[in-house]
């Protein structure tokens, strides 16, 4: 043949390279190309040289948009090309396939759908909207005089010697979808018109050792639902209508307004509901109860449900259990309107082995440290990310700015921060490297941490970032400018491990353990913490939190309100896990849900309603929020009468209006208890838990209390109270 007829010659080996979809450019062989006219002849027509692969046809042609037609030649391999006398042009190919034809269009005559400086942003893991360039995007693609739908695929895998997408579309034969490689960034990139949203899809990986392996998407908005693993083109038409909410958002400190966060698994919350069907009967509920905040854990794609959520294969897509993203956008966006911040639980810190997911992703570990003395967590049966690779921490820290801008998140609960910031964390001697100055901090995670934390504040004011993290490590919620990791709270696992222990003793004998109770105050302003009887708590045995405390139901039920009360006048905000706001009995299991007939039966309702009440009183005085980060909020009246088994502090907001918290954890009451006080007046109760209407013996101060001035304990006034058996009593000035 001719290359007048065919054009310039391509060499065997690329034919079949490209026939066999397993050539790295496939598009400077196959679509259009101008070709060069002649040195010598200046008046030469223009020309284009279009190939394209069509195996087993018995004849092949391009159709331009004014009805011509070039018919091609076939010059190897199932690769046809002909060469048309004009420039550029759009077109369709058209194949015969004995008595049928089939008219398409040509994914390879398109230029790139991902541009330079994207490339170069992603080649410096600094582009912090990774998730718009990368994955799956339904769009209007130019051709070279329109535009035509389809959807752009773009993937990172350096590694890689070729890559294909393949799906239904293409009945899983990934050999006519070869994508092109986009050079030293690693990015792979195809546009392939006609795709619609819905349609599922998969990336096919031709790895260094010449093995074919097949991955879901890292950066797909969704999947299918487990324990189906293929990747889904997604789009979005959902309209917010949360601006308000967030205006208010970004011009608000968080540390001074109320924050009680009702956490919840939502697949046990009430089984079966979807994200838009729980919309209305949650808005009810945590209107009922009070809360500020909801938490979810994670609804990132996960394809075991028994973790719960935190073993994680598709960090940017929304789990497909319970609806689309759309779906989840509508849920988050109603709970805003109707004004409740939501917390999403993220999980940075290691992800699953699952082979169509992330793990070796291009063959070789690419997300994973390749060293597994710090690429493994052998106590969770997982891979650690590698934090000192600029594009990973990259793909890390864009996650953050999606569940934070895209879905409209308020914050982020970070989990297992300990295991992040320490390299020999659950490792046994020899099993971890050290860092380069030979200590055990984990210095590339703590990097990506506070790029991550400094990132998300930067962008998003009002949002606020959370750390569980267990150790003393210093500085979790210290600025990055200062050396601190940067968060906005963490978690104070110190005080829920202590008082947790103190509460389950008998009341005979908590007072040789009155330390429990009262050591959290020594470092209560070290941090910005936030409380939490999380659900960790309430599983693998250590049944539900009403079942720690000691006594029959009646003194479990008054141990539950006098502990709650407690805990909401401490330092701090607040996290109570779903079920325990109305005593369940039994331990958390993700399999079933919320034993929701015990509140058909009075004292539990009761629970709930004083919760409900507890939030109210809560968010009504600002002397219990304003300065939870400020030793100025917080003094003690009395912290020592351990044989009582009683404390009393007093909390302050800005403009030194104080409220007095008592709370006896003996099972008897105490009466004519005098404490000193720092003003004398009425001293209004506007809090018991032993009220009756909580089903309480209804021991208190009815109508308050007078303080007289009388000096007590160094305080110029004092009055005397009467203290309910395992009750709490909060007090204001009148």
């Amino acid at each position: 043949m001719s290359e007048r007829a065919t054009g310039p010659a391509v060499a065997d080996d690329v034919l079949l390279a490209v026939a066999e979809g397993r050539f790295a450019d496939p598009h400077s062989v196959l679509g259009q190309h101008p070709l060069t006219p002649h040195p010598e002849r200046a008046d030469a027509a223009a020309q284009t040289v279009i190939r394209t692969r069509r195996p087993l046809a018995d004849a092949v042609e391009a159709v331009f948009d004014d009805g011509s037609a070039l018919p091609l030649q076939h010059v190897g391999h199932g690769i046809w090309a002909g060469v048309a006398d004009h420039e550029p042009r759009d077109y369709r190919i058209r194949a015969v396939y004995g008595e049928n034809d089939w008219t398409s269009d040509e994914p390879y005559r398109f230029a790139p759908s991902i541009g330079e400086l994207d490339l170069h942003l992603i080649g410096e893991g600094r582009h912090e909207e990774l998730w718009r360039v990368l994955g799956a995007h339904h769009r209007a693609h130019w051709g070279v005089a329109g535009s035509i739908d389809g959807t752009s695929f773009t993937v990172w895998a350096p590694r890689a010697r070729a890559v294909r997408v393949v799906g239904g579309f293409n009945r899983w034969d990934g050999t006519s979808h070869a994508m092109r490689s986009m050079g030293s960034t690693g990015v792979w990139e195809l546009f392939v018109p006609g795709i619609d949203p819905g349609t599922v899809y998969k990336f096919e990986i031709l790895t260094a050792s010449g093995d074919w392996i097949m991955k879901a998407d890292p950066m797909a908005r969704q999947a299918e639902v487990a324990p189906a693993t293929g990747s889904i083109v997604s789009t979005t038409t959902h309209e917010w209508g949360d601006g308000d909410w967030l205006s208010r958002r970004a011009q608000t400190n968080a540390h001074e307004q109320p924050m009680s966060i009702y956490e919840m698994h939502l697949g046990s919350w009430r089984p079966g509901r979807g994200y838009r069907d729980v919309a209305d009967e949650l808005i009810e509920y945590l209107g009922w109860l009070g809360y500020t905040h909801v938490e979810f854990m994670p609804l990132a794609e996960h394809p075991f449900g028994g973790s719960w959520g935190y073993q994680v294969t598709g960090y940017y897509a929304v789990t497909s259990r319970f609806g689309s993203p759309d779906d989840l956008k509508y849920l988050i966006d109603r709970l805003h309107q109707a004004g409740y911040g939501v917390i999403m639980d993220w999980v940075p810190g290691h992800f699953p082995k699952d082979a169509f997911a992330l793990a070796r992703f291009d063959g070789e570990a690419l997300y994973e440290h390749p060293d597994p003395r710090r690429g493994e967590q052998k106590e969770w049966g997982t891979y650690v990310f590698d934090y000192g690779n600029p594009r990973v921490r990259n793909f890390l820290v864009a996650n953050a700015l999606f569940w934070l801008e895209e879905m409209h998140v308020d914050g982020l609960r970070v989990d297992a921060v300990a295991s992040m910031i320490y390299l020999n964390y659950s490792r046994a001697e020899g099993e971890w490297l050290p860092n380069i100055h030979g200590g055990r901090e984990h210095l590339e995670a703590i990097g990506f941490l506070q790029e991550a934390s400094a990132t998300a504040y930067k962008r998003n004011p009002g949002v606020v970032m959370i750390a569980e993290e267990s150790t003393s490590f210093p500085g979790v919620t210290a600025t990055t400018s200062s050396g601190g990791l940067g968060f906005g709270y963490k978690w104070n696992m110190g005080w829920m491990h202590d008082t947790l222990q103190y509460i389950q003793k008998d009341p005979m004998y908590r007072s040789h353990h009155h330390h429990d109770l009262t050591f959290s105050f020594l470092y209560a302003f070290s941090e910005h913490f936030v409380l939490p009887i999380s659900h960790d708590e309430v599983v693998h045995g250590k049944g539900s939190l009403i079942r720690k405390m000691p006594g029959d139901h009646w003194q479990q039920l008054a141990n539950v309100r006098a502990y709650l009360s407690f805990m909401w006048a401490h330092p701090g905000k607040q996290l109570l896990f779903m079920g325990q706001e109305f005593g369940q009995l039994s331990e958390w299991s993700e399999e079933r849900g919320l034993d929701w007939w015990i509140l058909e039966q009075p004292s539990h309702k009761q629970l709930a309603e004083f919760v409900g009440a507890l939030n109210r009183v809560y968010r009504e005085h600002s002397s219990l929020w304003q300065l939870d980060d400020d030793s100025a909020g917080f003094e003690w009246v009395e912290g020592g009468a351990a044989q009582l088994n009683v404390v009393a502090f007093l909390r302050y907001d800005r403009d030194r209006r104080p409220l007095l918290c008592v709370v006896n954890f003996a099972g008897v009451p105490h009466e004519r208890v005098r404490l000193g006080l720092p003003i004398a007046g009425r001293w209004r109760e506007v809090l018991n838990s032993d009220a009756e209407q909580w089903g309480g013996s209804g021991v208190g101060n009815l109508g308050g209390v007078d303080a007289t001035e009388t000096p007590w304990a160094g305080r110029p006034a004092s009055a005397e109270f009467t203290l309910p058996p395992l009750g709490a009593v909060w007090f204001t000035l009148e």
